[in-house]
């Protein structure tokens, strides 16, 4: 059972996302918050598997909330999903800065939203795919490299481990990934395991950003607006 807690604002979106997600006979709604204090307090007092924020609320906005349940000095690391109606380059970039695992436009579909409940629980990263190359693109060129460079990963990656990151960086589920290389599931996430922890990374959203960052893969140019 996938415990969600949810921070929104608005009474009637609030009371929607909870009918979508209690809907599914694998997640429970253990908790809901209107602004920033409660989320917070009921975060640390839940331990949810998925911390459900949106962007705007009374008080500190969700970014801000998500930096102290997800971000590097967090403990423990409560898994974020960001919910937002804004689709502005800052969102996302502040979202991805702030540690979250996830960025999702409230418009998306249901089964969309409750996929992305899925994988954040099961530590996937998830991102809105209109926002994907927008964000990618604002991280690249507003930060500097993360202290492990490409030069530095190719000597601490094992080619398996490189292989993955590249297949990671075209959105590829762990599913896919197998497929692709020919091997079991549990063998990519034994390779993933050992291989976030050598980028000085907490999640696959986070490897791929680094990716990015780093110029393992080419950065989708202003056409994949």
């Amino acid at each position: 059972m996938i415990r969600v807690m949810i921070a929104e604002d608005q009474p009637l979106a609030r009371a929607g996302l909870v009918a979508v997600l209690e809907s599914e006979s694998d997640i429970e709604v253990v908790g809901t918050a209107a602004d920033d204090r409660r989320a917070l307090e009921l975060a640390r007092e839940l331990s949810p598997d998925v911390a459900c924020l949106d962007i705007r609320m009374p008080g500190r906005d969700g970014i801000a909330v998500a930096r102290e349940l997800c971000g590097p000095a967090a403990d423990p690391v409560i898994p974020v999903l960001i919910l937002t109606t804004f689709d502005l380059d800052e969102y996302p970039f502040g979202a991805l800065e702030a540690g979250a695992s996830g960025f999702l436009l409230k418009d998306a579909e249901p089964e969309l939203i409750v996929q992305a409940v899925h994988q954040v629980a099961s530590g996937q990263g998830t991102i809105d795919q209109s926002l994907t190359r927008r964000a990618l693109r604002e991280f690249v060129e507003r930060r500097s490299l993360q202290p492990v460079t490409a030069s530095r990963a190719s000597e601490v990656l094992t080619s398996r481990e490189h292989d993955i990151l590249l297949l990671l960086a075209q959105g590829m589920s762990n599913e896919e990934i197998a497929r692709e290389l020919v091997v079991e599931v549990s063998t990519v996430k034994s390779h993933l395991a050992r291989m976030l922890p050598k980028l000085g990374v907490r999640s696959r959203l986070q490897a791929v950003v680094w990716a990015y960052q780093n110029r393992v893969v080419g950065v989708p140019g202003p056409e994949g607006r």
